[in-house]
């Protein structure tokens, strides 16, 4: 962890017209700067650098930020990596928290295995080029791949001596110790322990890396023919390598997949090399194994879109299957390709030319239920048992969401494909989401008894209010120390920040932000209310917690920029506070209040809940009080608001 005040330091060092400087071009216009995005294709500069706001953003795609937050996103870094990469700019020692004794006994393991792989790495690499059998053996048979020379430099391919104790030998002569050898996996000691020997001798070898670039393990395939043998050969799991957290050449990936906006999903390590040589760059591998929850969140961290490609035979699809579940259930966009019968990404993108192979994966790459449901409904058009099992099963993968909206799609896409109602389909998920908190939560009321109907109780039992809640959020960060006018009680004028009035109205209502993190920044911001010289901007911007200063940074300028003739005529928003906020607030309320109704609306129109009269009319009754405040927002609202 590094201490507030070094990060301080840092960020009040950092000009952030130098930082993009290094990755732009960049021209001077007006106050500011102007140059190509850099997280998207363009022919016109849309993307500003502000000085004296020290901010960056593009006004075609919305990207930027301050300092840190451009650098994780350019360079998919870490916040700690962002600011130790600034302060090794400004000539700032940025340390991490002091370590216990354990702790830094367990560092010095690691980078002392990190140290072994990278010494390694660089071995395989030498005799591969240089060693006799390298060259005959190994280099011959990436020849025979079709790999070009930049390519086998660019993945940082090798070869392992096929003498049994050539790197261990080698290794030991170097000064690195027998433990992290046998730690890294680079040697292990035979059965009767008395000899140790490479793990990877007379293999060809495929350095894993990690996001940053760091060598945490090797795969190593076998080039005979011998059946008692493992075709390939991998390091086995270590303080610094966790299978299940890496994906095979994400390394020399994530640029090509942040400004593609996609990445294709593949199985092993000449899949993504062949790919890579043929042009397409934005794809990784699972290594040859079933996809695991850590490599899809880190595959996450770079794309929401995700297009598995896998091979065209039994297998191949099988694969296809096991993965689409765990994908969607993160919240990924999944599209499938499979290739002709017979074919994998390596054979196919050897035998066409690039423009051939993307025209390809274009025209057959399908949404996920469309390759399900095609493929399921093979042999079961006229049994009514395997259609069940049919719906059953992509029933299962739409209910595993999480985004309502992306899931309705599917539903209704689902019902219209199989020739279903929506509601068998509904009814099916809602089993399969049920849970004893869950059903509590369906039968509370609403509160009664008060001559207005309120919404106090709608925020803890409704879905978040996204696009509502940022919005006033934003006010919080841009003018979150701002004062306004308002009327007290006893009918007064007086003056609160903000942020205060913002909270003030929330709580007349019993009402809060959904998400924890706004609340936080809310909490904060009044906090720090009437303290000298306080900005919320600033504050937010370079808030040391990365969530709130990456969301900060991305609302804290306008989505859009005005001409110079409309900058004539506009008002800017600090003079129209007053106006701003409470409107804000009051569509905050509304949308809790409407996604509520349609809940009940939804909930009421179940077969089960007809059969019931009393929760039928107790549903009724929450209906019509739901509508009469809907009905009392709209009025304050005006035409902003057409009820139907």
């Amino acid at each position: 962890m590094i201490d507030k005040n070094t990060i301080q330091r840092v960020l009040d060092a950092t000009d952030i017209v130098d930082v993009v400087k290094e990755f732009v071009t960049l021209r001077k216009s007006g106050a500011n700067y102007k140059g190509l995005c850099p997280f998207h294709n363009e022919k016109t500069p849309s993307f500003t650098v502000s000085p004296a706001r020290q901010m960056c953003k593009c006004f075609s795609c919305g990207k930027g930020g301050n300092a840190v937050s451009f650098l994780m996103e350019l360079e998919q870094m870490t916040y700690p990596e962002a600011i130790k990469w600034l302060g090794r700019r400004a000539g700032i020692e940025v340390k991490d928290k002091e370590l216990t004794d354990e702790e830094r006994a367990r560092q010095s393991v690691r980078e002392s295995m990190f140290a072994v792989n990278e010494w390694a790495n660089r071995f395989f690499q030498d005799t591969l080029r240089n060693g006799v059998d390298g060259v005959a053996q190994g280099m011959a048979y990436f020849r025979s791949r079709g790999f070009r020379d930049d390519t086998i430099a660019k993945f940082h391919l090798g070869f392992a001596p096929v003498q049994r104790t050539a790197l261990t030998d080698a290794a030991l002569a170097h000064g690195f110790i027998e433990e992290y050898l046998v730690k890294t996996g680079l040697s292990y000691r035979t059965e009767e322990g008395k000899q140790l020997v490479d793990r990877f001798h007379g293999r060809v070898i495929f350095p894993v890396h990690t996001v940053s670039g760091k060598v945490v393990a090797f795969g190593g395939r076998i080039l005979g023919s011998d059946k008692k043998l493992a075709k390939y050969v991998n390091s086995p799991e270590s303080e610094i390598y966790s299978k299940s957290h890496e994906l095979y050449g994400l390394y020399q990936a994530k640029s090509a997949i942040v400004k593609r906006g996609f990445c294709f999903l593949v199985e092993g390590y000449t899949d993504v090399i062949s790919m890579h040589q043929s042009g397409i760059e934005n794809v990784v591998a699972s290594s040859g194994t079933s996809l695991t929850e850590g490599q899809i969140r880190l595959l996450h961290r770079f794309t929401e879109q995700i297009t598995v490609l896998y091979d065209g035979d039994a297998a191949g699809i099988k694969a296809s299957l096991r993965g689409i579940d765990m994908l969607l259930a993160e919240g990924l966009n999944i599209k499938v390709l499979l290739l002709p019968d017979g074919e994998d990404p390596d054979s196919f993108a050897r035998k066409h030319r690039p423009e051939e192979l993307l025209a390809y994966m274009e025209a057959n790459q399908v949404d996920f239920i469309r390759f399900k449901t095609d493929l399921l409904l093979k042999g079961a058009e006229n049994d009514p048992l395997k259609r069940a099992e049919l719906i059953d099963d992509i029933v299962g993968s739409i209910s595993v969401i999480p985004n309502n909206i992306v899931r309705q799609t599917y539903i209704q896409e689902c019902a219209s494909r199989l020739q279903v109602g929506e509601d068998l389909i509904v009814n099916e998920i809602n089993k399969r989401k049920a849970s004893p908190r869950q059903a509590d939560r369906k039968t509370a009321a609403t509160q009664t008894g008060q001559s207005t109907p309120s919404p106090a109780p709608l925020l803890a039992q409704t879905a978040m209010v996204n696009r509502e809640e940022e919005l006033l959020v934003t006010m919080v960060v841009r003018y979150g120390e701002a004062l306004i006018h308002c009327a007290a009680d006893d009918g007064e004028d007086e003056q609160m920040t903000v942020a205060q009035y913002i909270d003030e109205q929330l709580r007349e209502d019993g009402m809060e932000l959904p998400s924890p993190l706004c609340r936080q920044m809310l909490r904060e911001a009044i906090d720090h209310a009437g303290e000298e010289g306080w900005s919320a901007l600033n504050y937010f911007c370079r808030h040391p917690q990365p969530a709130i200063s990456q969301l900060a940074s991305r609302i804290s300028q306008p989505a859009y920029s005005l001409s110079s003739g409309q900058q004539a005529q506009y008002v800017e928003e600090q003079y129209r506070l007053e106006e701003i906020v409470p409107r804000l607030l009051h569509d905050f309320k509304h949308a809790v209040v409407k996604v509520r109704l349609k809940e009940k609306l939804r909930e009421l129109q179940q077969p089960e809940v007809a059969q019931n009269p009393e929760r039928y009319t107790q549903l009724l009754k929450e209906c019509m009080e739901l509508t009469q405040i809907e009905r009392l927002f709209a009025t304050v609202l005006g035409d902003r608001v057409i009820l139907k």
